[in-house]
């Protein structure tokens, strides 16, 4: 077979820049189709169908067998059962990274992982001083959080005048962010334990991984065991959306196939000759079926599935979660509560502090390594971005506030995130605009 030589040369480095850039396009995408449903949510909840629109929400839906119920209304599906499937597409993109991409080198990733350890503890310290003694003090996990697509859809906005280098940081530092958060939730928004569920849960990701030894590939098998396990956190106690995490950084990172075994068995589908054989129990056909599998198993299993499922994630999941949660009634007085004043200082003035100084802090004391295009004033401009908590920060709010302060807190959230998006844009472009950056 003759060689294609009509395209540039594979680089080894292609490999993890590919995956990489995918992921950003993705996201800058599924931001846009973000905001969409955010500005509808937030429209219609002050529209005379506001009433409608919020009750639609509240239906239950579930299953009801004797004494066995597992009726939830639709946004606790949405919130526990489809964001599931969001922090697993992040656990893979994190894992992909750590072990495949960008992050393999420690000092490199300890620099997002500072920030993201920063942009959690400070705007926390900043929340529970305000929130002291009120109702409401239990949500501090509601500043901790960023949003991946709506930062990365900011840095799109500015297209190539962003360095390459902010983009990876932020989105490593978000993906760390949402990890731990679904971490805090799990263990700081849970409700009492039920050990019974609990323990079949255990025992189920030992399944997993006990399967995964034995060979068994088969991807809708270990969907349909991760809904088993899914069922088991819901039950225990845990918020069920750890379920997508602990799998997604179960999943393997190596392909089954050998890139030397891909090509004999390539070769030899390819060697027989054209014609009719492909049909019938021929050995060309069991050949060219052996090919089609060897084609699919020298992807490695996070590979595939995030790029399977992310889009399902950014362009399904995460609009139909901000219609379910961004709906909120917009009245001047709840903005001036003391929860949504928490929520704006936690999210505006602590992220950022917070990313800042614990990165120079790394860096200072020869943990963490900045990349030479990265420098302090452009990391600072890109902080600011971090106050966007949005998504995960609606999520923890419902499970944290009542509903006499949710409304309340989701103000300040959508007040934080906005400010903190146009002011960390307004000092991007500043630094970008007349090529203000120095290399240092």
């Amino acid at each position: 077979m003759q060689k294609d030589n009509s395209g540039l040369p594979p680089e080894f480095a292609d490999r993890f820049t590919e995956p990489f850039a995918r992921f950003v396009k993705i996201e800058a995408a599924a931001g846009c189709a973000l905001l969409i449903a955010t500005c509808a949510a937030v429209i219609l909840s002050n529209s005379q169908w506001s009433a409608q629109f919020l009750a639609f929400w509240e239906t239950p839906i579930g299953l009801h067998v004797g004494s066995w119920d597992i009726t939830r209304s639709l946004r606790h599906w949405i919130n526990d059962g489809l964001m599931t499937l969001f922090f697993f597409v992040i656990a893979l993109e994190l894992k992909r990274a750590l072990v495949l991409g960008e992050l393999r080198d420690l000092r490199a990733a300890a620099l997002p992982f500072s920030g993201a350890l920063g942009g959690m503890l400070i705007p926390v310290s900043l929340y529970v001083p305000l929130m002291w003694g009120q109702p409401g003090m239990h949500g501090w996990g509601t500043v901790m959080a960023t949003d991946t697509a709506f930062v990365i859809g900011c840095l799109a906005l500015l297209g190539s005048r962003i360095p390459p280098t902010l983009r990876l940081f932020l989105l490593s530092l978000a993906i760390f962010d949402d990890v731990g958060a679904i971490a805090v939730v799990a263990i700081s928004y849970s409700d009492s334990l039920n050990w019974m569920p609990l323990a079949l849960a255990v025992l189920g990701v030992s399944a997993v991984a006990a399967f995964a030894r034995l060979g068994i590939r088969s991807v809708p098998f270990y969907f349909l065991l991760g809904g088993v396990i899914w069922l088991c956190f819901d039950g225990s106690g845990i918020h069920a959306t750890i379920t997508g995490v602990i799998l997604g950084l179960m999943t393997p990172t190596h392909g089954w196939v050998s890139d030397e075994r891909l090509r004999a068995v390539l070769g030899r589908a390819l060697s027989h000759p054209t014609g009719d054989c492909w049909s019938g129990d021929t050995i060309e056909r069991r050949d060219l079926l052996r090919a089609g599998t060897a084609l699919t198993e020298a992807l490695s299993p996070v590979e595939r599935l995030e790029m399977m499922l992310h889009p399902w994630a950014g362009f399904v999941v995460m609009p139909i979660f901000a219609l379910a949660n961004a709906g909120v009634a917009i009245h001047g007085g709840d903005l001036g509560q003391p929860v949504s004043m928490a929520i704006f200082a936690g999210l505006v003035f602590g992220k950022p502090i917070g990313v800042l100084t614990f990165s120079w802090l790394a860096v200072r004391v020869g943990l963490a390594s900045r990349a030479l295009r990265l420098s302090w004033p452009l990391l600072a401009a890109g902080s600011l971005l971090t106050g966007i908590g949005f998504t995960m920060s609606l999520f923890i709010a419902g499970l944290a506030y009542d509903h006499a302060i949710l409304n309340s807190a989701k103000l300040g959230i959508l007040a934080g995130s906005t400010v903190s998006a146009a002011v960390g844009l307004l000092m991007l472009f500043w630094l970008t605009h007349a090529k203000r950056i120095p290399l240092a």
